[in-house]
């Protein structure tokens, strides 16, 4: 099965104003049945923010797009998140950001997934509000938004009596990892918005630590960027996904 996103998906502007589409009020109203349905299948995320983005104009281009996703999806209708109930509980985070990836404005597409042992408890794939003048820069900015994220997972469970402390987050860029963990500031980040730099503090303090993983194993790879079909298959089994029929999951909860 191919993936819901082509890796030709950005075209120039001026090959978007040609093809306009009569039907906007339907690829609108798709685009939102895919957002609802994000929420249990990870593996469309990015692909749906994608067209998501083009929404108020969309034209025959991105409505053969969004077909793409249901076409994705009507050949995986029996995946979906599996939840083992003997994995651990810790929390961790994973991180990625395709550099001036979108072709229209030039921002960066920074994705997170956040996990609970090994099980996906939140996912993202947005476009960036400021343009970055390096990859670095760009991975850095999404650093903080995923620190955020996770921050903010680690005060909800706080209430539940669940205590974290030194939470790891994977990342493929060492520059990145090493600007986050110098506590001075340097000309070249000196540009860079002050509320992107509160990641140094909270490592400094140890809540969080930061930890390089090559690209062929990085998790959020699948929230940026279109993927090789092998590549995104493989990703999608390491989210937690699995395709199981309605026999297997009767014969599963028989044997409970």
């Amino acid at each position: 099965m191919q993936a819901p996103i082509s890796s030709s998906f950005f075209s120039s502007i001026s090959i978007l104003i040609i093809f306009e589409t009569p039907s906007s009020s339907v690829a609108r109203s798709m685009i939102g049945a895919l957002m609802y349905l994000t929420s249990s299948r990870p593996d469309i995320v990015h692909a749906t923010c994608l067209c998501a983005r083009y929404q108020a104009k969309p034209t025959e281009k991105h409505l053969k797009e969004v077909k793409r996703i249901f076409h994705y999806l009507w050949g995986t209708v029996n995946m979906g998140l599996w939840y083992t109930k003997d994995s651990g509980f810790e929390l961790t985070g994973f991180l990625d950001a395709d550099y001036a990836g979108c072709k229209d404005t030039f921002k960066s597409t920074f994705g997170g997934a956040q996990f609970l042992g090994e099980k996906l408890v939140s996912c993202s794939s947005k476009k960036q509000d400021c343009t970055a003048l390096s990859t670095a820069e760009a991975e850095y900015v999404s650093l903080s938004a995923c620190c955020a994220q996770v921050l903010w997972m680690r005060t909800q469970l706080m209430d539940y009596g669940f205590h974290f402390n030194k939470i790891p987050i994977y990342y493929d860029l060492k520059s990145a990892i090493a600007i986050s963990c110098n506590p001075i500031q340097h000309s070249r980040t000196k540009h860079i918005v002050v509320q992107y730099h509160f990641i140094k503090e909270h490592v400094e303090k140890g809540t969080i630590e930061l930890y390089f993983v090559k690209i062929d194993y990085q998790l959020a790879n699948i929230f940026t960027k279109a993927l090789p079909t092998d590549h995104f298959n493989y990703l999608v089994r390491r989210l937690g996904m699995r395709s199981l029929s309605p026999k297997e999951l009767e014969r599963l909860a028989k044997s409970r």
